[in-house]
């Protein structure tokens, strides 16, 4: 059997985020529960960078355009599992 190699990328836990890195963890987290998505995570290092995602994804996921929203998710979702993500 062979293991997929993940590669590990640095991040800032949201209970050390300081600064502008706390600002985009509170601009991007669940409103409900505080928590940051690993993929927001990523850009901890560079908290303009995870704004900058979190605009892309809403115009994205949210914004008027040619597809439905559930078309939009299933294409989310079908994606993921072609990616074998995990949530």
């Amino acid at each position: 059997m062979t293991r997929r190699k993940i590669a590990w990328i640095e991040t800032v836990d949201e209970s050390d985020a300081q600064g502008e890195v706390k600002d985009a963890y509170a601009e991007t987290g669940d409103r409900r529960t505080g928590r940051v998505d690993h993929i927001m995570k990523i850009h901890s290092l560079h908290p303009r960078s995870m704004l900058d995602h979190e605009v892309l994804y809403r115009t994205l996921m949210y914004s008027d355009g040619p597809l439905k929203r559930a078309q939009r998710e299933m294409i989310a979702t079908v994606v993921s599992a072609i990616n074998r993500c995990k949530y």
